[in-house]
């Protein structure tokens, strides 16, 4: 799935003045809409036992999310070009441990 925060998103002016980069969780929010995308529907509460945030993203910048795995686990990066932007695990919150 493939996405962009434009400049405008107002999340953008305290993150951070005069630089901004698109925020950690503005990016799991693209992560969660690739998991409902390739589900189908919203798949309810889950957790993110692992994610590392290796580099920004600007506003404007093109990225995408390219998931591996299916319910109840699913592993998942976030890339501009090839450069890893964000990677982790997205995990149903009933499955695999306490939420």
């Amino acid at each position: 799935m493939r996405f962009s925060i434009p400049s405008d998103h107002p999340c953008l002016p305290g993150h951070f003045p005069g630089r901004p980069l698109v925020p950690g969780v503005v990016l799991l929010e693209q992560v969660l809409r690739a998991v409902a995308a390739d589900q189908g529907r919203a798949v309810g509460a889950l957790r993110l036992p692992q994610v590392k945030f290796m580099a920004p993203l600007l506003p404007d910048e093109v990225a995408r999310v390219e998931l591996d795995g299916q319910a109840p686990r699913w592993k998942f990066r976030v890339l501009r070009d090839d450069q890893v932007l964000v990677r982790g695990e997205l995990v149903l919150a009933d499955e695999g441990g306490p939420a």
